[in-house]
């Protein structure tokens, strides 16, 4: 199925979180806890499509006001998609910048009282809901630290990919670079001079 992450066309499937698809589809959806529900950077407002995604979990009711569940506030590490169906989502970066860009002062006002508004009323629940899953041995430190470093990988890829968009003219440069990177892990430059790796990563 295609669903829409900042108006991007996305290839996604059901079972599939929310967060890994826009991962897998070089969306700029935030990830900078890897998927743990702890730093609500995935936070997306779902315009479209809210039914095809699972209920709201704990940790989501543990962060999210009732005012941002209302304007259609989910985490994207914690949804997934149940059915097909026209799902269209914003990330929280691109729903402000568009109210910036639009010079939408009024929007821009409410935005920040309602975020100033859940920062008040969830951070204890957050905090609670955080720590019993800490004690009750919910999140494991190695698989946290794993979903970090996965989620700084699709990160970096994402990062990639923006700038090859923004700046065509640097993907022969960007992809020598790659190839050569490519090159040193797999340990062949070492058994290849180096004007032979310039030729083969030039090819």
């Amino acid at each position: 199925m295609i669903i829409h992450i900042n108006d991007k066309p996305c290839e996604a499937h059901t079972g599939q979180l929310l967060l890994h698809a826009g991962q897998l589809n070089k969306s700029h959806l935030g990830y900078v806890c890897g998927g743990n529900g702890i730093c609500q950077s995935c936070f997306v407002y779902v315009r479209q499509g809210a039914e095809c995604l699972s209920a709201p979990s704990n940790i989501e009711k543990a962060f999210i006001s009732e005012k941002l569940f209302a304007e259609g506030g989910r985490l994207a590490c914690q949804s997934v998609i149940q059915r097909e169906g026209d799902l269209k989502v914003l990330t929280r970066a691109e729903h402000l910048r568009r109210i910036v860009l639009g010079l939408n002062l009024p929007g821009f006002i409410t935005y920040a009282e309602t975020i100033g508004y859940n920062v008040r009323t969830k951070l204890p629940d957050g905090a609670g809901n955080l720590f019993e899953r800490v004690r009750t041995g919910q999140m494991n430190p190695g698989d946290s630290l794993g979903k970090i470093g996965n989620g700084l990988f699709h990160a970096s890829m994402f990062a990639v990919s923006s700038f090859m968009e923004s700046f065509p003219f640097m993907q022969l440069p960007a992809s020598l670079l790659l190839s050569g990177a490519k090159a040193v892990y797999s340990g062949t430059a070492e058994k290849t001079p180096l004007i032979e790796r310039v030729k083969i990563t030039a090819k």
